[in-house]
């Protein structure tokens, strides 16, 4: 979208009528402009009422990010991360990629209001509409190699339930690797990606969406069963306090990690995921399935299959796991 587009989209956020004519005299361009400006925003997930004699009103207010309501939020933590929230961004997992390989510091933080190319993990997109979800990457340093970082994935899930337990949403579980779920749809989703030698140092980067409140538009783009915390709870969550929330945990659960890999946080994991101990199948990358009783996690993250050859290690990869019925 435009940088036009998001200027009016904040002159409408006070929940009233503007006319076309006032808008198009306070950013100094026509009236046609404004049109312009304002068609992108539907496919945006942003519903604009447009009333002959009065003019533009958003059908729901928007609460943008804002740093300095994080940090106030964040309280102590907030010294822990470098803050910066864009308009706009193709991938916030890439933005900080290239900020890391230019030297970004540890706890480097990076959000976007939209994400055009958003990325889950299988190469999945990503979707969520102007204020109707968070999203957004830190950069995390660790001393330690690739080789240690095996679960991370699944700590960082851990992360997610804590923040999403504590913002009062029950009933949220884990799908090994990656997933997190509310009645078996997703509600959030991580990507993990990480730079550095195999012996370390090595820096990762750690995106996490998450759906507030998603629009039709954005539902109809999603292929997969999805979910947001506003079907959940009937009640818009507020973004700048739920995503402090996740950086608070993210924070907390790192600085275990860092200390004692995933072998920590496993109890914990275990007690969320949804499909422990039932029968599972695994998709593999090749096409082939292996199904089985999912039997544990191991302290490195692999998943421990019962299948009817004995039992089977798998590590994440490309492999996605479903339910066996």
């Amino acid at each position: 979208m435009k940088p036009l587009s998001f200027d009016i989209l904040r002159q409408l956020s006070d929940g009233k009528f503007h006319s076309g004519t006032d808008i198009a005299n306070l950013f100094g361009v026509s009236r046609s402009s404004i049109w312009q400006a304002m068609q992108p925003l539907s496919e945006a997930g942003v519903e604009v009422f447009r009333v002959p004699g009065r003019g533009y009103r958003l059908r729901e207010p928007i609460e943008w990010l804002d740093c300095q309501a994080l940090s106030s939020a964040l309280g102590e933590r907030a010294s822990l991360f470098d803050l910066e929230i864009l308009d706009q961004v193709d991938s916030t997992n890439r933005a900080l990629l290239q900020k890391s390989s230019l030297g970004a510091r540890h706890g480097s933080c990076v959000a976007a209001e939209l994400q055009t190319s958003g990325r889950g993990r299988r190469g999945r997109a990503w979707f969520a509409g102007i204020g109707g979800g968070v999203a957004f990457s830190v950069l995390w340093r660790f001393e330690q190699g690739a080789g240690f970082l095996s679960g991370l994935s699944l700590a960082v899930g851990v992360a997610v339930v804590r923040a999403l337990y504590a913002a009062g949403v029950c009933g949220v579980t884990l799908k090994w690797p990656n997933d997190v779920l509310h009645g078996y749809r997703k509600l959030a989703g991580i990507l993990i990606e990480m730079q550095g030698d195999v012996s370390g140092p090595c820096a990762v980067v750690i995106g996490i969406g998450l759906n507030l409140k998603l629009s039709g538009e954005v539902l109809h783009r999603i292929d997969q069963p999805a979910v947001d915390i506003f079907s959940i709870t009937q009640q818009m969550p507020q973004r700048n306090r739920i995503m402090a929330l996740l950086l608070m945990h993210l924070a907390d659960v790192l600085t275990e990690f860092s200390r004692r890999g995933f072998s920590g946080l496993r109890a914990e994991w275990k007690k969320y995921h949804i499909y422990q101990g039932k029968p599972v199948r695994l998709l593999m990358p090749d096409g082939m399935q292996q199904q089985g009783v999912l039997l544990d996690v191991a302290d490195d993250g692999a998943l421990l299959l019962e299948t009817s050859c004995g039992h089977k290690r798998f590590t994440a990869g490309e492999i996605s796991l479903r339910g066996a019925g």
